[in-house]
């Protein structure tokens, strides 16, 4: 896989919300479309009200982000709302949180 983006509301929110869990500036800042370049793979955000395009938020696709360790993975998680607990599945730990447009974001940690 290449890319893959996901539905936002409100563009500067969104990227501020993915700056910070991504610790990476946004590689390119739009009204419509920004671009993260996350090693060699473009992860979107789509504005998709701009279009007039219809779409319900949920936990049908989830970015999934690996973090080197189980601190800075509650470092990450602090403040935000949870949607799946902490949970060591197999080995590694997996939480998943609500981003600040309502879309479900999966991130695991090696135990």
């Amino acid at each position: 896989m290449r890319a893959m983006y996901i539905c936002v509301k409100d563009m500067p929110r969104a990227i501020a919300f993915y700056e910070g869990l991504l610790d990476k500036k946004v590689s390119k800042r739009d009204d419509v479309y920004s671009v993260f370049k996350l090693m060699g793979m473009r992860f979107g955000l789509f504005a998709y009200e701009k279009k007039n395009e219809p779409h319900e938020f949920g936990s049908n696709c989830l970015p999934s982000i690996e973090l080197c360790d189980k601190e800075l993975l509650l470092h990450k998680i602090e403040g935000q709302e949870v949607c799946f607990p902490l949970t060591q599945i197999g080995s590694n730990w997996v939480v998943e949180i609500v981003d600040s447009e309502g879309n479900h974001v999966e991130i695991t940690a090696p135990v």
